[in-house]
């Protein structure tokens, strides 16, 4: 399901209904105070503004209540077009049928019991989907981006759009009765407060939490993740075994490279690589002092030497000119990463 959001059509179909309700009440009102009774003070102002062409329902004497009369005729008629051209706009765009949409989903989200609960529908969130798809484990993606809840709904699964650090939007999608939530955001921070907020709505909750950097995963332990997960170590661990395999040297093979960070783009990850030059500042460092120096910023996975032998990043060799870091980071940060050390290289302070 998505949450619906406020188009121009259905404010201008909600404003003109609150606009045709308004109008009677004053005329109700009106003619009440004219001495009708309230049956009748209806009646005339349905008969008059829908201009079905009937006499009056009791004479207008006065030339006050022939004025009122003419302001109810003209304002009921304008708030009556007003909403009928509201109406016509939401059919031609179709949001009816998508209203109706909503209220089919919110009725299957509501049916939905020891589900889980997917914050984020990135590249990871894609992932999740497909898996919990694949073994028909029911579940529910909430995204604050309507292009990605549109993605997800195209795709056919349960979607809503909303914020997950919301308690009310986690009330909507079942956080009660789920079993599971997966928060799955590039963003750490949010991360964290998604975790908080779910697991004091439900405690006892199986909560798994990415991260994007290694300091975060104390902060989601405190949080009340039972599970952290760093798309970057990971790929860093399938990378480091394949180094190890003596008879696949898949770092020097272009179209093996470009499969894997293929693969890789699944985790929001990127390999990269960085040459060491006679100017590059931390030549004679290990690599572990290099890594720390990174900040989490990067995962060193290994080292090729000038001599074109490697070393995964276990070994703790030594960096010397000519040798070529091989480095897993985020896809978005690993190029920035890369100008990063290149600049220092080139300027050291």
């Amino acid at each position: 399901m998505r949450r619906f959001p406020a188009t121009p059509a259905l404010n201008r179909f909600i404003i003109g209904i609150t606009l045709f309700v308004l109008i009677m009440l004053v005329a109700v009102v009106g003619y009440t105070s004219f001495g009708w009774n309230w049956l009748d003070a209806l009646y005339m102002y349905v008969i008059t503004v829908f201009g079905i062409g009937y006499s009056e329902v009791r004479p207008l004497m006065t030339p006050a209540q022939r004025f009122f009369n003419m302001m109810i005729i003209v304002a009921g008629s304008a708030a009556t077009v007003y909403t009928i051209g509201a109406v016509v706009q939401l059919f031609t765009e179709g949001e009816i049928k998508q209203l109706l949409e909503m209220q089919r989903a919110s009725r299957d989200i509501n049916k939905l019991n020891r589900h889980v609960i997917v914050c984020g529908f990135g590249r990871i969130g894609q992932v999740v989907a497909q898996e919990l798809t694949a073994s028909k484990t029911p579940f529910v993606i909430l995204d604050v981006n309507e292009q990605r809840i549109d993605l997800a709904l195209q795709l056919g699964y349960l979607a809503y759009l909303g914020s997950a650090v919301e308690q009310e939007t986690l009330q909507v999608v079942g956080i009660d009765r789920a079993i599971a939530l997966a928060t799955v955001l590039p963003n750490d921070t949010m991360n964290v407060f998604i975790t908080l907020t779910a697991r004091s709505m439900n405690p006892s909750l199986l909560i798994v939490a990415r991260a994007n950097l290694a300091t975060t995963e104390s902060k989601l332990r405190m949080a009340g993740a039972d599970h952290i997960v760093l798309p970057t170590k990971i790929g860093a661990s399938q990378m480091t075994n394949l180094i190890r395999r003596p008879r696949i040297d898949f770092l020097e093979q272009t179209g093996d490279r470009e499969t894997l960070n293929d693969l890789l783009s699944h985790i929001d990850a990127r390999l990269e690589e960085l040459e060491i030059t006679p100017d590059y500042p931390y030549v004679g460092t290990r690599l572990t002092g290099l890594e720390v120096r990174g900040e989490g910023a990067f995962i060193i996975v290994g080292l090729r030497k000038s001599d074109g032998q490697l070393f995964p990043a276990r070994a703790n060799p030594l960096v010397e000119v000519g040798d070529t870091l091989i480095l897993l980071g985020h896809a978005q940060d690993a190029p920035k990463v890369i100008r990063k050390y290149t600049y220092r290289a080139r300027h050291p302070q």
